[in-house]
């Protein structure tokens, strides 16, 4: 017989297959009979082929979406024999009513056996005990005890009250009971999560569902480890270990023993912080022990368990179960900013349930959230997230001061991973403290295990991340000079873990990391020249891989901001007014780029005087402004004036001489002096290739403009090879999406088809087309241009 049942009623299914396999059944239940590996589908298929099916009719046997609905749609479909028992007074779907379906709740368990036994209609129960055959022997536990009726509780119980609401988590129940019923180590897990993820309602739930699987549950507080001996102390004198009023020690010590020869026994240690404060109490034999807590280092002692938010459905279906009438579109746009985090979605339904309303909600979360998740914590809670969240940091305060700061910091920055392990560049000193503690690696590892303790902080791979909501609360709760503190701090760690210029390659693979981070920390935060220069290097990394869209409103912030605070004419404010005029013009805000170009020499010649570094790259920058305006005249004026200069006053080989080489080429190409424009690009690409390498970015700049030269003179073999070899450098060191990389193979494509080498080109042109797409969009002027391009391309073929 197969027995068909939710995993939320995985005891009663257990005890049902008890008693059948123990009046004399051939029983086939999945959590005995399927392993792990094996194909489920088809070991249900085989299940329901062998003709009779007992179904564990409850609420969740009926929910549409288990495989439940599978399992007995398939049953009836085939006009196959099944047997239902009613658990609780969930009435079937009509077509399953005319079935008579016993019911085993509220009876006692000789009375619901029987009740079983009448309605499979097997023999009776024998006079004497028969072998117990197949894998459910390992349920017997010590002594031959076997499970209770399901929902009885055991003579030994002190658990906490069941929570009539609670929701979700049907999988980890299961799971938890799978694997703490396996017999081996893992019958000691600790439930780890951060505050508020439901950590100690699991416990306390799996204790009342599985209650009849127990001889003896125990429930122990243990935030202070020094309290725990008492209440063992009074489990001893529970179970008639030892007598009452003895010392707490040698109360211990005769439960540890009393517990080896026992099985079938649960300890529940709640909220236990610290792992080596915990281990002494811990017993071995074959009972099961549960920890709650929020520190995730339980390696030693424990097999850790992660509890995490709610799935979505679930803080809708937890929403709505309490807030009657409350949409689901509207729970769900409670659920996102909340986190699906189980106590603010309670405490959110507590104010809702009150009055407030559902935009009322939203804005006050907004504008005072450490206020609002303040209110509205249910009983089953010690306090409210936001509590939780203030008492922690004060805990931190005394014990770790460097893990609050390293905390608040990170409170300013993004939700992503930050990466702490890359903090190694040399900073102005904004924060001491912090720069102290980034010098000692094994003062960052005490500090990162402190916050992680407290569940402030996911710890991993060198990274540190907090989630949203911690994030929003620690803000909200810090004082005007706890956040000036957390500000320098922030800046701090963003200076410590810049890798370098972004134009750089070899600083490439740090980038992604930080670029968040340096986003995210308010412009008026920034307050060295390092920072602040990191600030504009991030919104370069970006524009340099398509990204001007997303830069330009960080760089006007900038740039606005410093105006503001230091002056048009300070050094930093110039540097966000450079960066901000290259994402103007790619962007394609032309007049923008143009004046903001114009305005910056201007300031620069009569600040720093004609031919300073920083007047010259000005220049520089105007000659390309006023080229995307089409007045190439005075764009070519002005790039051989300031190349000119450079050549003077930095060399003919400096990397910004070349710079101004590569720029008047161009200049000069583009009012029909290719001869000039082929002998200054050849030049040019010959002195990178020399100073820079011939893998550099700037190098294949040059190279890339060189075979564009020599196309333009005639020359498309010679044209074709230097723009296949650019091409292959290009992937290798950019990437295959980088927008210089695509810009290459767009050029080598129309080399190729000039060459009548139609079916390559075409094939170059669809990939290149697909990725500009992908990385700069529809409507990017390249990629208009790549559509136009195989579009052309088609039609020449098909001509």
């Amino acid at each position: 017989m197969f027995v068909s049942h939710a995993g939320a009623d995985r005891a009663w299914a257990e005890w049902v297959a008890w008693q059948l396999v123990d009046a004399g059944y051939e029983v086939e239940l999945d959590y005995w009979d399927w392993g792990a590996g094996e194909n489920f589908v088809l070991k249900m298929n085989a299940a329901l082929a062998s003709g009779r099916m007992l179904a564990v009719f409850s609420e969740a046997y009926f929910d549409p979406v288990r495989f439940t609905t599978a399992e007995w749609t398939a049953v009836l479909a085939a006009k196959q024999k099944l047997i239902p028992v009613r658990i609780d007074s969930t009435p079937a779907p009509p077509v399953l009513r005319p079935l008579l379906a016993p019911s085993l709740a509220g009876l006692g368990e000789d009375e619901a056996r029987t009740v079983l036994l009448q309605a499979v209609g097997g023999p009776r129960r024998p006079d004497g005990r028969p072998g117990f055959p197949g894998d459910a022997g390992r349920l017997r536990g010590v002594g031959g005890s076997v499970p209770r009726l399901p929902g009885s509780l055991p003579r030994v119980w002190n658990l906490p009250g069941r929570n009539a609401g609670f929701t979700g988590r049907d999988d980890l129940l299961v799971r938890l009971r799978q694997t703490l019923a396996s017999g081996s180590r893992v019958a000691v897990q600790a439930l780890r999560g951060r505050g508020g993820v439901g950590k100690t309602q699991l416990a306390i739930e799996y204790g009342h569902r599985f209650a009849g699987e127990y001889e003896l549950v125990w429930w122990i507080r243990s935030e202070e480890p020094a309290l725990i001996p008492d209440q063992l102390a009074e489990l001893a004198v529970k179970t008639g270990a030892a007598q009452a009023g003895i010392a707490s020690g040698e109360a211990c010590e005769a439960l540890t023993e009393e517990l080896r020869t026992r099985g079938r026994w649960l300890l529940v240690f709640d909220n236990a912080e610290d792992p080596a404060a915990l281990s002494p109490f811990l017993p071995g034999g074959n009972g099961h022990v549960l920890i709650t807590s929020r520190n995730p280092h339980w390696h030693d002692q424990a097999v850790a368990v992660e509890v995490d938010a709610f799935a979505r459905t679930e803080s809708i279906t937890l929403l709505r179960s309490r807030v009657p009438g409350l949409s689901e579109a509207d729970a769900d746009r409670l659920a996102q900013p909340l986190e699906d985090l189980p106590l603010a979605l309670v405490q959110a339904a507590a104010l809702l349930t009150d009055g407030l309303t559902v935009a009322q909600y939203l804005q006050l979360l907004q504008e005072r959230i450490s206020e609002v998740l303040d209110e509205g914590c249910p009983d089953t809670y010690p306090v409210s997230l936001a509590a939780q969240i203030r008492l922690s940091t004060r805990h931190l305060a005394t014990t770790r001061p460097d893990a609050l700061t390293l905390l608040r910091a990170c409170a300013l920055l993004a939700p992503e991973p930050f990466p702490l392990h890359t903090c190694t560049h040399p900073v102005t000193d904004p924060s001491p403290s912090l720069t102290g503690l980034l010098s000692n690696p094994l003062a960052v590892r005490t500090a990162l295990r402190a916050l992680a303790a407290q569940g402030l902080a996911r710890i991993q791979d060198g990274t540190m991340q907090l989630h949203r909501l911690t994030q929003a609360v620690i803000r909200d709760q810090l004082t005007p000079a706890d956040y000036a503190d957390a500000a320098r701090a922030a800046e701090t760690l963003l200076t410590a873990a810049y890798p370098g210029g972004a134009a750089h390659p070899e600083t490439w693979p740090a980038w992604p990391a930080l670029v968040p981070h340096l986003l995210a920390l308010e412009p008026g935060d920034f307050t060295t020249a390092d920072g602040r220069f990191a600030a504009c290097e991030a919104c370069w990394y970006l524009m340099d891989r398509g990204s001007a869209p997303a830069a330009l409103p960080r760089l006007q912030q900038l740039h606005d901001t410093w105006t503001q605070q230091l002056g048009p004419d300070h050094p930093h404010t110039r540097w966000a007014v450079n960066y901000l005029t290259r994402a103007y013009g790619e962007t394609h805000d032309l007049t923008k780029a143009h004046a903001l170009a114009e305005d910056t020499l201007a300031r620069r010649r009569r600040v720093l005087g004609e031919d300073h570094p920083d007047t010259l790259s000005s220049a520089h920058s105007l000659a390309i402004r006023l080229a995307a305006l089409g007045e190439n005249e005075a764009a070519r004026a002005l790039a051989e004036d300031t190349l000119a200069r450079r050549r003077r006053v930095l060399g003919e080989d400096h990397p910004n001489t070349l710079r101004s080489a590569n720029n008047l080429a161009i200049r000069l190409a583009a009012l029909g002096e290719i001869e000039a424009a082929h002998a200054l690009a050849e030049d040019t690409l010959a002195r990178r290739r020399r100073v820079l390498d011939e893998d550099h970015p700037d190098t294949l700049t040059s190279a890339h403009n060189l075979a564009i030269r020599l196309a333009a003179l005639g020359e498309n073999e010679a044209a074709r090879a230097l723009a296949e070899d650019t091409l292959a450098r290009r992937r290798r060191v950019l990437g295959e999406d980088h927008p210089d990389t695509l810009t290459s193979a767009h050029n080598l494509a129309i080399w190729l088809a000039e060459l009548g080498e139609n079916e390559a080109a075409q094939a170059l042109a669809e990939d290149t087309l697909t990725r500009r797409r992908r990385v700069l969009g529809e409507d990017h002027p390249n990629t208009l241009r790549s559509a136009k391009q195989l579009e052309e391309l088609a039609e020449d073929g098909s001509a």
